[in-house]
């Protein structure tokens, strides 16, 4: 236990010091120097290898319910965030989870850096726990069907704009060919890691 929480600490000293490169948005490896990015992966790795919760999706579902803030990524789909259009800038993004439902949705909100405009970007899906054949119980693994994306538009300069939130939705892309999957590598009451197919880092 005292090593965990010793290397738990370690990993979030190395995220607090990143918190300079965001206002308030996940930070990537992209932003990164490539030293920092290798030392909260290897930090990253020890925690994983000291999990509390190596059943996470049979003994510790209630950990998993609620809202998380995305703290830091490595994933194509986060990274794609840093460039969006009009001069907007990526906010704070979350992961809400319904585990009795096996539903979530992600929500990443954007800004103008002048007050122009603010919204949010909404993904919606389901999931399923994917039991391994070495193992009698599902151990760590959820398979992912993404459902519809909207995108909202709260404000322009200030004003509230109710009739354009959300002003579109659409089917979400799910990959072809291949069912999304990610593994729940660390679990406790305040922090998760998890890996996506790519070998792709949320924390």
């Amino acid at each position: 236990m005292d090593n965990r929480q010793a290397i738990k600490e370690q990993l979030q000293a190395e995220l607090n010091k990143i918190k300079p490169f965001s206002n308030g948005s996940p930070v990537t490896n992209l932003k990164l120097d490539k030293t920092i990015a290798e030392k909260i992966e290897k930090l990253t790795t020890e925690l994983e290898s000291v999990n509390p919760n190596l059943y996470p999706l049979v003994y510790a579902p209630s950990l998993l319910e609620g809202n998380w803030q995305l703290q830091y990524s490595t994933a194509r789909e986060i990274r794609s965030l840093e460039s969006l259009p009009l001069g907007l800038k990526l906010g704070k993004v979350y992961q809400v989870i319904d585990v009795a439902n096996k539903l979530f949705f992600n929500i990443a909100y954007v800004k103008h850096p002048l007050g122009l405009i603010s919204g949010y970007v909404k993904v919606t899906a389901s999931f399923e726990p994917v039991k391994d054949d070495s193992w009698t119980l599902p151990n760590k693994r959820i398979s992912i069907n993404f459902d519809k994306r909207y995108l909202s538009i709260e404000k322009i300069i200030g004003i509230k704009t109710p009739q354009l939130n959300p002003f579109k939705a659409v089917p979400a892309n799910n990959p072809p060919n291949r069912v999304p999957i990610l593994d729940i590598t660390y679990l406790d009451e305040t922090l998760r890691i998890g890996r996506g197919g790519e070998g792709s880092l949320f924390i």
